[in-house]
């Protein structure tokens, strides 16, 4: 068996290999890019891909490429059932709503008319989202219905840039008085204003739609929950200050304690009945301190030093140091039955 892994300095790619030569598991790297890239895999059983939401050849040609190779038989990473919703908020309101979870009250609308009927009769704030965006980026809070329905005729005129400058600006002063950054990626911010990123100047302007949630008040904190291979893992993010928004703040609480049970239990379950090979949950508490989900992700920060311990499906705590990525590649292995080993090539 051989693993086909696609190599990028940023992601998840160069723990795979890592541990493919501790394990001694054969594998290749192979350029996804590159219009020879099926013969590239002739010899593979496994194609492992960790694209990114925000780089515009990443877009343009990942999930075409892995579900091409599912489809074909070998299995990949990340799968149809994992990434189809990936970067995607709309299409998991949807995914969400029809399983029944608990996910935030969420609205879309693709009629101007009718968004702006919606904002008469509903109360605020709302939180309004574009449907892609990580780090709490495209999530903004409309306070009341005048703004809401400024969101609404933008996003029915003349739409909105996938990076907003104003915010990214306001996020990279925060990090400057912390500390985290430095005068050229502040003087970088400034030139968002005008020059626009690649994946812009690929993807063009957001459009068509508006989407919307109830905001939950009093919320100080989010609690990130991820799940592979029937293991649970989980942290807080608080909000920065000032602000609603909890991802992206790098303000962290690693320990288990406060994590409440129950969103470990409905992560094990969602995982389980959407066959979610590799999956982060961001949920807040309700009023009544109920679990409720915001959104979801396969991608996630690649940085581990911070945990000490994981839950596995039977609620079982299990302290120690672990390796997230190993599980996705044991996980692959595991679902080849030794007859579909190189039987396509």
């Amino acid at each position: 068996m051989k693993i086909a892994i696609h190599h990028h300095q940023i992601g998840f790619s160069q723990r795979w290999i890592d541990y493919c030569e501790e394990e001694q598991i054969d594998y290749k790297i192979v350029n996804c890019y590159q219009s020879d890239i099926i013969q590239q895999l002739s010899d593979c059983d496994v194609l492992m891909w960790h694209f990114h939401h925000a780089n515009p050849k990443d877009v343009k040609v990942a999930k075409q490429l892995l579900f091409s190779m599912q489809a074909s038989g070998k299995k990949i990473f990340p799968d149809f059932n994992t990434v189809w919703h990936f970067d995607d908020k709309v299409g998991q309101k949807y995914l969400l709503e029809v399983i029944g979870a608990p996910l935030v009250p969420s609205f879309v609308f693709y009629s101007k008319k009718e968004a702006l009927k919606w904002a008469e009769q509903t109360t605020f704030p709302k939180v309004f989202k574009l449907r892609g965006g990580a780090g709490s980026a495209n999530v903004r809070l409309a306070k009341t219905e005048k703004q809401a329905k400024k969101y609404i005729n933008k996003a029915f005129g003349p739409g909105f840039r996938h990076y907003d400058p104003w915010g990214g600006l306001k996020e990279r002063w925060r990090n400057f008085r912390l500390g985290k950054s430095n005068l050229i990626d502040l003087v970088e911010g400034i030139g968002r204003f005008i020059i626009k990123t690649p994946y812009e100047k690929v993807m063009g302007k957001e459009r068509g739609y508006v989407y919307f949630q109830d905001y939950i008040d009093g919320c100080t904190y989010d609690i990130r929950v991820k799940v592979i291979n029937n293991k649970c893992w989980a942290f807080k993010r608080y909000t920065r200050e000032n602000d609603f928004r909890a991802s992206g703040s790098d303000l962290h609480d690693y320990s288990k304690e406060g994590i409440p049970l129950d969103t470990i239990k409905i992560a094990f379950d969602i995982s389980k009945k959407l066959h979610l090979q590799c999956v982060a949950f961001d949920f807040i508490l309700s009023n009544e301190y109920k679990p409720l989900l915001l959104e979801m992700s396969y991608g996630f920060d690649y940085t581990f030093d911070q945990f000490y311990g994981y839950w596995d499906s039977d609620m079982n705590w299990h302290e120690g140091k672990f390796n997230p990525f190993g599980w996705m590649v044991e996980d692959l292995i595991k679902s080849i039955k030794p007859e579909e080993i190189n039987d396509l090539n």
